[in-house]
């Protein structure tokens, strides 16, 4: 039993806790970053932009006095696009939804008329070619003649020479030339993409494969008044595939959206005549960060965006930008000190300063650091000459490095260079005490021991300098806060670690060996 005990004991260690701990950590992270992706749209680079597109449908028709309906095909949320809004410009119309149409109505009105309907969209993903939909029935096979059968078998076999599978072929046929004389003898010469489209469906018809026509927009920036570009698809291979009528490409083009689907027609009118509709184009561009809001709702997870820090205003969010960028830039200074072993002045002095060169610029910041500590210290000498007492020695220093300050701060002013004013930017109590620091460190240690702790926190300040000024880093740690979680517990099994330093390593060879 005590063996047992025992074993359990050694088991439930500190660090056996902490590297589980640190386990569901990494998980709980993993699971918030995938839920941030998938429902709110966060990515991993602050540059993430988004497209959105404002399509403007403009219809057009001459009114007869009468009652007016007018029914429109208009663009609906799927796997590539996402609708952010909806605007309606028509002025005296009731507008409703029907079957995933936009139904306007009016009482009777005269001569030309103009209705405008804008939606916005986003998200654009590469289409695949695969629109999910249930399996379609068996389509009705054409009533042909005794002749135009004949035809249409000859057809489908002289098709059979082209590549691609049974849609692909029949369109390259269609658009082959100079054209197959039995074709010219099925449809006339001068045809339009329409009556490909409806003459290709029927012999997909005769051969027991389901299709349709589609309508759709190529999205492309600044494009005005233009007519809706015509496609086919067909059931083959337990999907829909959608086919370009002219090359017979398969799959949805890039920046392509369906705005109607099956036998419908796009604009359907009553009371009135010579109806038309033409669409247009504007794209303007967005930080896929901002749309986060947006995303969330259409996922249905509105409530749990807006308990999130991302909900604030924007001035909170930028303080907190920084906060959540300090638990990595803490992990970097326990590394260095902890396991490389560098001594700096102060646990964590580096990181002020860091944030100090952030703000200054890293030469300028640099320099003057330099000036300043330099200064500092020959001061700080003599007033060690004074035997004054610790505090107002101390406070002595700090009035000291403010008047330093403060001068140069002139000189840069009046010679126009960054470096003097960026001494202001500089935390004087920290100065102060770095100063006040060195010069005990270099009494009691000597000047090389105080040097090189100076050198070795410039060190370590630039490591943090480097993480903290990365915007895609702060980023991240902004975007995807749940990894601090994972570097709380990285820093506390950092604290269980009992084994040499490298700055040890030579120093202690012999034992090692």
């Amino acid at each position: 039993m005590s063996a047992i005990l025992y074993r359990i004991k050694r088991f439930f260690t500190i660090r056996a806790i902490l590297g589980i701990l640190l386990l569901l950590s990494v998980v709980y992270a993993g699971y918030r970053i995938y839920y941030k992706e998938r429902y709110w749209g966060f990515s991993f680079g602050p540059q993430a932009r988004t497209n959105i597109w404002t399509i403007e449908a403009n219809v057009t028709y001459e009114a007869d006095g009468t009652p007016v309906t007018i029914s429109l095909a208009k663009p609906r949320s799927s796997d590539e696009y996402k609708i952010l809004d909806e605007d309606i410009v028509a002025p005296g119309y009731n507008s409703s939804m029907k079957d995933g149409r936009l139904v306007l109505t009016s009482e009777g009105r005269d001569g030309q008329q103009n209705v405008y309907y804008r939606i916005l969209l986003f998200d654009n993903t590469s289409g695949k070619g695969k629109i999910e939909a249930p399996v379609p029935p068996a389509p009705e096979k054409p009533i042909y003649g005794e002749q135009e059968e004949a035809i249409a078998k000859e057809l489908l076999m002289l098709a059979k020479k082209q590549q691609g599978d049974l849609p692909q072929q029949l369109i390259r046929m269609f658009n082959q030339v100079p054209p197959e004389p039995t074709l010219v003898a099925f449809m006339p010469a001068k045809r339009s993409p329409r009556m490909i489209a409806e003459n290709i469906s029927q012999l997909l018809a005769y051969k027991g494969v389901p299709s349709r026509l589609a309508w759709g927009i190529k999205l492309v920036e600044d494009r005005t008044s233009f007519s809706p570009d015509l496609m086919l698809e067909a059931y083959i291979g337990g999907r829909w595939k959608l086919y370009d009528l002219t090359s017979g490409q398969v799959g949805l083009p890039k920046d392509f959206i369906i705005i109607q689907r099956g036998g419908s027609s796009l604009l359907d009118l009553s009371g009135g005549s010579n109806s038309s509709v033409k669409f247009s184009v504007l794209k303007s561009v967005t930080s896929s960060f901002n749309l986060a809001g947006k995303r969330a709702k259409l996922s249905n997870e509105q409530k749990a965006f807006e308990n999130s820090i991302y909900n604030l205003p924007v001035a909170q969010q930028n303080a907190i930008k920084w906060l959540m960028i300090f638990p990595l830039a803490i992990l970097v200074i326990a590394f260095i000190r902890n396991v490389i072993g560098l001594s700096t002045m102060g646990t964590f002095t580096p990181m002020l300063v860091a944030l100090a060169l952030v703000k200054t610029g890293l030469i300028p910041g640099l320099v003057c650091f330099t000036l300043i500590i330099t200064l500092g210290l020959l001061i700080r000498a003599l007033f060690s000459k004074l035997n004054l007492l610790l505090v107002p020695r101390i406070s002595a220093v700090v009035i000291c490095v403010i008047l330093i300050i403060q001068y140069m701060t002139i000189f840069g002013y009046r010679f126009e260079t960054d470096i003097g004013t960026a001494a202001t930017y500089f935390p004087i109590i920290i100065t102060a005490w770095i100063i006040e620091r060195a010069s005990i460190t270099w009494e009691e240690e000597g000047p090389f021991n105080s040097c090189r702790e100076i050198v070795f926190s410039l060190i370590a300040a630039l490591a943090t300098y480097a993480i903290i000024c990365n915007d895609t880093i702060r980023y991240i740690m902004f975007a995807f806060n749940e990894l601090n979680i994972v570097i709380l517990f990285i820093v506390m099994l950092l604290g269980t670690y009992t084994g040499y330093r490298l700055t040890e390593l030579k120093r202690f060879r012999p034992l090692v060996k």
